[in-house]
Protein backbone atom coordinates (compact mmCIF):
# COMPACT_ATOMS: atom_id res chain seq x y z
CA UNK A 1 0.00 0.00 0.00
CA UNK A 2 1.57 3.32 -0.97
CA UNK A 3 1.99 6.68 0.95
CA UNK A 4 -1.13 8.17 -0.80
CA UNK A 5 -3.28 5.58 0.09
CA UNK A 6 -2.49 5.80 3.51
CA UNK A 7 -2.55 9.16 3.58
CA UNK A 8 -6.91 8.69 2.83
CA UNK A 9 -7.50 6.49 5.54
CA UNK A 10 -9.31 7.11 8.35
CA UNK A 11 -8.00 6.55 11.96
CA UNK A 12 -10.05 3.79 12.27
CA UNK A 13 -8.91 1.36 9.17
CA UNK A 14 -5.52 2.73 10.06
CA UNK A 15 -5.88 0.71 13.82
CA UNK A 16 -7.34 -2.14 11.77
CA UNK A 17 -4.28 -2.21 9.10
CA UNK A 18 -1.99 -2.18 12.23
CA UNK A 19 -3.46 -5.04 13.91
CA UNK A 20 -3.68 -6.83 10.75
CA UNK A 21 0.06 -6.54 10.23
CA UNK A 22 0.41 -7.61 13.73
CA UNK A 23 -1.70 -10.48 13.41
CA UNK A 24 0.17 -11.65 10.49
CA UNK A 25 3.65 -10.89 12.07
CA UNK A 26 2.60 -13.04 15.30
CA UNK A 27 1.52 -15.82 12.78
CA UNK A 28 4.78 -15.84 10.68
CA UNK A 29 6.90 -16.10 13.74
CA UNK A 30 5.05 -19.11 15.26
CA UNK A 31 5.42 -20.71 12.53
CA UNK A 32 9.26 -19.81 12.21
CA UNK A 33 9.45 -21.20 15.75
CA UNK A 34 7.51 -24.11 15.34
CA UNK A 35 9.82 -25.06 12.05
CA UNK A 36 12.94 -24.44 14.11
CA UNK A 37 11.73 -26.36 17.44
CA UNK A 38 11.14 -29.08 14.64
CA UNK A 39 14.32 -29.24 13.31
CA UNK A 40 16.39 -29.48 16.67
CA UNK A 41 14.16 -32.04 17.78
CA UNK A 42 15.03 -34.01 14.65
CA UNK A 43 18.70 -33.00 15.29
CA UNK A 44 18.33 -34.69 18.61
CA UNK A 45 17.00 -37.80 17.94
CA UNK A 46 19.25 -40.79 18.18
CA UNK A 47 18.70 -44.88 19.80
CA UNK A 48 17.82 -43.32 23.80
CA UNK A 49 14.73 -41.30 22.67
CA UNK A 50 13.08 -42.74 18.85
CA UNK A 51 13.06 -45.54 17.05
CA UNK A 52 16.30 -45.35 15.73
CA UNK A 53 18.95 -48.05 15.44
CA UNK A 54 21.94 -47.82 18.05
CA UNK A 55 24.20 -47.80 14.64
CA UNK A 56 22.78 -44.91 13.46
CA UNK A 57 24.22 -43.04 16.21
CA UNK A 58 28.02 -43.29 15.38
CA UNK A 59 30.55 -41.16 17.15
CA UNK A 60 27.93 -39.00 19.08
CA UNK A 61 26.68 -41.98 21.64
CA UNK A 62 24.53 -40.42 23.97
CA UNK A 63 24.92 -40.40 27.56
CA UNK A 64 23.35 -43.71 28.65
CA UNK A 65 20.81 -42.79 31.33
CA UNK A 66 19.15 -44.51 34.35
CA UNK A 67 16.42 -47.08 33.70
CA UNK A 68 12.93 -45.80 32.99
CA UNK A 69 11.70 -47.85 35.35
CA UNK A 70 10.15 -47.14 38.82
CA UNK A 71 12.63 -47.95 42.08
CA UNK A 72 11.15 -50.81 43.03
CA UNK A 73 12.73 -50.48 46.75
CA UNK A 74 14.43 -53.24 47.18
CA UNK A 75 18.07 -53.04 47.87
CA UNK A 76 20.95 -53.74 45.81
CA UNK A 77 22.25 -56.87 44.80
CA UNK A 78 21.26 -60.53 44.57
CA UNK A 79 17.60 -61.00 46.47
CA UNK A 80 16.72 -63.64 48.78
CA UNK A 81 16.40 -67.04 47.47
CA UNK A 82 18.24 -65.84 44.89
CA UNK A 83 21.03 -68.64 44.05
CA UNK A 84 24.63 -67.52 44.48
CA UNK A 85 27.98 -67.90 43.64
CA UNK A 86 29.64 -68.50 46.40
CA UNK A 87 32.79 -71.27 46.41
CA UNK A 88 32.31 -74.22 48.59
CA UNK A 89 34.60 -76.40 50.05
CA UNK A 90 34.66 -80.30 48.65
CA UNK A 91 34.60 -83.46 49.95
CA UNK A 92 36.75 -84.78 47.44
CA UNK A 93 39.70 -82.75 46.54
CA UNK A 94 41.70 -83.84 44.00
CA UNK A 95 44.80 -83.85 45.65
CA UNK A 96 45.94 -83.02 49.23
CA UNK A 97 49.12 -81.87 50.22
CA UNK A 98 50.29 -81.50 53.75
CA UNK A 99 52.19 -79.67 55.41
CA UNK A 100 54.18 -79.77 58.55
CA UNK A 101 56.21 -77.31 61.11
CA UNK A 102 59.80 -78.09 60.91
CA UNK A 103 60.38 -76.74 64.60
CA UNK A 104 58.19 -75.95 67.66
CA UNK A 105 57.28 -72.20 67.64
CA UNK A 106 58.10 -72.29 71.45
CA UNK A 107 61.67 -74.04 72.59
CA UNK A 108 63.18 -74.56 68.66
CA UNK A 109 63.07 -78.36 68.77
CA UNK A 110 62.17 -80.09 65.82
CA UNK A 111 59.23 -81.66 64.59
CA UNK A 112 58.12 -84.90 62.41
CA UNK A 113 55.47 -85.75 60.86
CA UNK A 114 54.42 -88.53 63.50
CA UNK A 115 54.11 -85.86 65.90
CA UNK A 116 50.93 -85.11 63.90
CA UNK A 117 47.76 -84.59 66.31
CA UNK A 118 45.43 -82.29 64.23
CA UNK A 119 44.82 -80.17 61.08
CA UNK A 120 43.03 -77.92 59.76
CA UNK A 121 42.46 -77.39 56.00
CA UNK A 122 41.93 -75.27 53.12
CA UNK A 123 41.24 -75.54 49.71
CA UNK A 124 42.30 -73.93 46.70
CA UNK A 125 40.58 -74.19 43.19
CA UNK A 126 42.45 -73.50 40.19
CA UNK A 127 42.46 -75.15 36.47
CA UNK A 128 44.83 -77.93 35.53
CA UNK A 129 48.29 -77.97 34.30
CA UNK A 130 48.25 -77.43 30.35
CA UNK A 131 48.72 -81.27 29.02
CA UNK A 132 49.57 -82.03 25.50
CA UNK A 133 46.27 -82.70 23.04
CA UNK A 134 45.32 -86.30 23.25
CA UNK A 135 45.85 -88.17 20.35
CA UNK A 136 43.03 -91.17 19.12
CA UNK A 137 44.19 -93.14 15.93
CA UNK A 138 41.31 -95.16 14.51
CA UNK A 139 42.42 -98.24 12.76
CA UNK A 140 39.61 -99.80 10.10
CA UNK A 141 41.02 -103.21 10.08
CA UNK A 142 40.32 -105.84 7.07
CA UNK A 143 38.92 -108.86 7.85
CA UNK A 144 39.10 -112.42 5.36
CA UNK A 145 36.41 -113.95 5.64
CA UNK A 146 37.02 -118.32 6.18
CA UNK A 147 33.88 -119.04 3.83
CA UNK A 148 34.21 -117.30 0.38
CA UNK A 149 37.37 -115.65 0.84
CA UNK A 150 36.28 -112.14 0.60
CA UNK A 151 37.87 -108.82 2.32
CA UNK A 152 35.53 -106.45 4.12
CA UNK A 153 37.20 -103.27 6.25
CA UNK A 154 34.84 -102.27 9.42
CA UNK A 155 33.50 -98.66 8.75
CA UNK A 156 35.59 -95.45 10.58
CA UNK A 157 33.18 -93.76 13.01
CA UNK A 158 30.74 -91.27 11.46
CA UNK A 159 32.60 -88.45 12.81
CA UNK A 160 36.10 -89.60 11.75
CA UNK A 161 35.95 -88.31 7.60
CA UNK A 162 39.11 -87.46 7.51
CA UNK A 163 42.90 -88.89 7.80
CA UNK A 164 43.69 -86.11 10.03
CA UNK A 165 41.27 -83.60 11.35
CA UNK A 166 40.32 -81.65 14.94
CA UNK A 167 37.92 -83.56 17.75
CA UNK A 168 34.71 -82.67 18.89
CA UNK A 169 36.02 -81.03 21.58
CA UNK A 170 38.12 -78.89 19.96
CA UNK A 171 35.21 -77.53 18.06
CA UNK A 172 32.65 -77.47 20.29
CA UNK A 173 35.27 -75.32 22.62
CA UNK A 174 35.80 -72.48 19.03
CA UNK A 175 32.03 -72.76 18.28
CA UNK A 176 31.16 -71.46 22.00
CA UNK A 177 34.15 -68.67 22.08
CA UNK A 178 33.36 -68.13 18.43
CA UNK A 179 29.38 -67.97 18.47
CA UNK A 180 28.55 -66.90 21.95
CA UNK A 181 31.70 -65.23 23.13
CA UNK A 182 32.10 -63.27 19.66
CA UNK A 183 35.69 -64.01 19.66
CA UNK A 184 36.98 -62.60 16.21
CA UNK A 185 38.32 -65.45 14.49
CA UNK A 186 42.32 -64.24 14.63
CA UNK A 187 41.61 -63.33 18.50
CA UNK A 188 40.48 -66.94 18.46
CA UNK A 189 43.12 -68.55 17.06
CA UNK A 190 45.75 -67.17 19.46
CA UNK A 191 43.75 -68.26 22.74
CA UNK A 192 43.67 -71.86 21.06
CA UNK A 193 47.38 -71.57 20.48
CA UNK A 194 48.48 -70.10 23.68
CA UNK A 195 46.08 -71.78 26.09
CA UNK A 196 45.64 -75.08 24.57
CA UNK A 197 48.59 -75.28 21.89
CA UNK A 198 45.81 -75.99 18.86
CA UNK A 199 47.27 -73.82 16.32
CA UNK A 200 43.97 -73.11 13.87
CA UNK A 201 43.86 -71.77 10.47
CA UNK A 202 40.89 -69.02 9.99
CA UNK A 203 39.72 -71.09 7.05
CA UNK A 204 39.87 -74.25 9.69
CA UNK A 205 37.55 -71.51 12.05
CA UNK A 206 34.93 -70.52 9.70
CA UNK A 207 34.62 -74.76 8.51
CA UNK A 208 33.81 -75.98 12.32
CA UNK A 209 31.52 -73.31 11.97
CA UNK A 210 29.69 -73.96 8.46
CA UNK A 211 29.53 -77.94 9.37
CA UNK A 212 28.19 -76.90 12.66
CA UNK A 213 25.23 -74.88 10.79
CA UNK A 214 24.58 -77.69 8.03
CA UNK A 215 24.32 -79.96 11.31
CA UNK A 216 21.71 -77.96 12.97
CA UNK A 217 19.76 -77.15 9.98
CA UNK A 218 16.79 -79.16 10.87
CA UNK A 219 16.99 -77.69 14.26
CA UNK A 220 16.75 -74.22 13.26
CA UNK A 221 14.00 -75.34 10.93
CA UNK A 222 11.95 -76.51 13.86
CA UNK A 223 12.67 -73.55 16.12
CA UNK A 224 11.64 -71.34 13.40
CA UNK A 225 8.45 -72.80 12.48
CA UNK A 226 7.70 -72.87 16.65
CA UNK A 227 8.21 -69.35 16.67
CA UNK A 228 6.17 -68.80 13.93
CA UNK A 229 3.07 -70.49 14.84
CA UNK A 230 3.76 -68.79 18.81
CA UNK A 231 0.40 -67.15 20.09
CA UNK A 232 2.66 -64.30 20.58
CA UNK A 233 6.46 -63.53 19.32
CA UNK A 234 8.33 -60.01 18.99
CA UNK A 235 10.46 -59.46 15.93
CA UNK A 236 13.13 -56.47 14.86
CA UNK A 237 15.92 -56.34 12.87
CA UNK A 238 19.42 -54.52 12.48
CA UNK A 239 21.65 -54.03 9.79
CA UNK A 240 25.45 -55.02 9.96
CA UNK A 241 28.49 -54.74 6.86
CA UNK A 242 29.78 -57.89 5.62
CA UNK A 243 32.45 -57.92 2.92
CA UNK A 244 31.69 -54.50 2.22
CA UNK A 245 27.66 -54.84 1.59
CA UNK A 246 25.12 -54.49 4.23
CA UNK A 247 23.36 -57.19 5.57
CA UNK A 248 20.53 -57.92 7.77
CA UNK A 249 19.87 -59.66 10.67
CA UNK A 250 16.40 -60.56 11.47
CA UNK A 251 14.98 -62.09 15.10
CA UNK A 252 12.01 -63.06 15.79
CA UNK A 253 11.49 -64.62 19.37
CA UNK A 254 9.29 -65.85 22.21
CA UNK A 255 10.15 -65.94 26.02
CA UNK A 256 11.79 -69.76 25.17
CA UNK A 257 12.84 -69.43 21.73
CA UNK A 258 15.21 -67.31 19.50
CA UNK A 259 15.07 -67.27 15.60
CA UNK A 260 17.78 -65.49 13.90
CA UNK A 261 18.51 -65.21 10.44
CA UNK A 262 20.37 -63.12 8.17
CA UNK A 263 19.14 -61.48 4.56
CA UNK A 264 20.20 -59.27 2.38
CA UNK A 265 17.02 -57.07 2.34
CA UNK A 266 15.79 -55.70 5.09
CA UNK A 267 12.01 -55.88 4.37
CA UNK A 268 12.50 -59.76 4.10
CA UNK A 269 10.12 -61.07 6.52
CA UNK A 270 9.63 -64.52 8.36
CA UNK A 271 6.80 -66.24 6.42
CA UNK A 272 3.86 -67.86 7.68
CA UNK A 273 3.20 -65.73 11.12
CA UNK A 274 0.15 -66.36 13.16
CA UNK A 275 -1.09 -64.56 16.77
CA UNK A 276 0.08 -61.28 17.88
CA UNK A 277 3.59 -59.84 16.85
CA UNK A 278 5.38 -56.87 19.10
CA UNK A 279 7.40 -55.03 16.82
CA UNK A 280 8.69 -51.29 16.81
CA UNK A 281 5.82 -49.48 14.38
CA UNK A 282 7.93 -50.10 11.44
CA UNK A 283 5.89 -49.91 8.66
CA UNK A 284 6.69 -53.43 6.61
CA UNK A 285 5.40 -54.77 9.65
CA UNK A 286 2.27 -53.77 8.86
CA UNK A 287 2.40 -55.70 5.70
CA UNK A 288 1.98 -59.03 7.54
CA UNK A 289 -1.38 -60.49 6.69
CA UNK A 290 -3.48 -62.90 8.99
CA UNK A 291 -1.71 -61.24 12.50
CA UNK A 292 -2.66 -58.88 15.17
CA UNK A 293 0.19 -56.10 15.96
CA UNK A 294 1.39 -54.73 19.40
CA UNK A 295 3.81 -52.13 19.48
CA UNK A 296 7.14 -52.09 22.08
CA UNK A 297 6.55 -50.27 25.20
CA UNK A 298 10.60 -49.19 24.62
CA UNK A 299 9.77 -47.50 21.86
CA UNK A 300 6.99 -45.75 23.39
CA UNK A 301 9.12 -44.38 25.84
CA UNK A 302 11.67 -43.28 23.50
CA UNK A 303 9.05 -41.54 21.35
CA UNK A 304 7.87 -39.62 24.60
CA UNK A 305 11.51 -38.58 25.87
CA UNK A 306 11.28 -36.98 22.21
CA UNK A 307 7.97 -35.38 22.41
CA UNK A 308 9.27 -33.94 25.66
CA UNK A 309 12.68 -32.72 24.49
CA UNK A 310 10.21 -30.96 21.96
CA UNK A 311 7.77 -29.81 24.23
CA UNK A 312 10.24 -27.65 26.05
CA UNK A 313 11.65 -26.18 22.93
CA UNK A 314 8.28 -24.92 22.28
CA UNK A 315 7.70 -23.18 25.20
CA UNK A 316 11.47 -22.12 26.24
CA UNK A 317 11.21 -18.54 25.19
Amino acid sequence: MDRATLEHLSPHDLIALLLAQEARHAAEMAAMQARIAELERRLSLNSSNSGKPPSSDGLKKPVRVSSLREPSGKKPGGQKGHPGETLCRTETPTAIIDHYPPACAWCGASLTEAMATSHVARQEFDLPEPQPLIVTEHRAHDCRCAACGAQTRAAFPDWVAAPVQYGKRIGAVVLYLLHYQLLPEKRLATLMADLFGVRLAAATIARISHDCAERFQGFANVVRDQVAAAPVKHMDETGFRTGGKTQWLHIASTMLLTFYRVSARRGSLLAQVVGIVVHDHWHPYYTMTGVLHALCNAHHLRELKALVVFRRAILTP
